[in-house]
């Protein structure tokens, strides 16, 4: 049985690599959804377009159609797997200046990391 090889999606010259980074990160910067999918379906054009589709998991209708900018938008793990196989990341900082939700205590946190959910174990202890 044979293996079929993978090749990585043909990537355009580094320049316009970070162009097109700029141009999403800009997006996500302003925290405008259609936005966003605009940069990345703009990203997308830079690459072959099966490659990435094989590199990203999705046939190559649907990738063309999740960065359309149809009213059904791509979930995250599809917009996770595109920059992926564009060879980007996504980083999360915290935002300077900006009004957040408060924070849970340090114990609240803790159990949300670890999985436990306060409002979980209240809700059983009522029953």
């Amino acid at each position: 049985m044979s293996k079929k090889s993978v090749r990585t999606a043909t990537r355009p010259q580094s320049s316009r690599r970070q162009a097109a980074a700029d141009l999403i990160n800009h997006a996500f910067k302003k925290s405008d959804v259609a936005e966003i999918y605009h940069a990345i379906g703009a990203a997308t054009r830079l690459y072959n377009i099966s490659d990435l589709a094989q590199k990203s998991g999705l046939a190559r209708p649907s990738l063309h159609r999740a960065f359309a900018g149809d009213p059904i938008k791509p979930n995250f793990t599809t917009v996770f797997n595109v920059l992926d196989a564009m060879g980007f990341q996504l980083h999360v900082t915290v935002r300077r200046g900006a009004a957040a939700a408060r924070l849970k205590s340090d114990e609240n946190f803790q159990d949300a990391v670890n999985g436990d959910d306060p409002a979980d174990i209240s809700a059983a202890d009522d029953s």
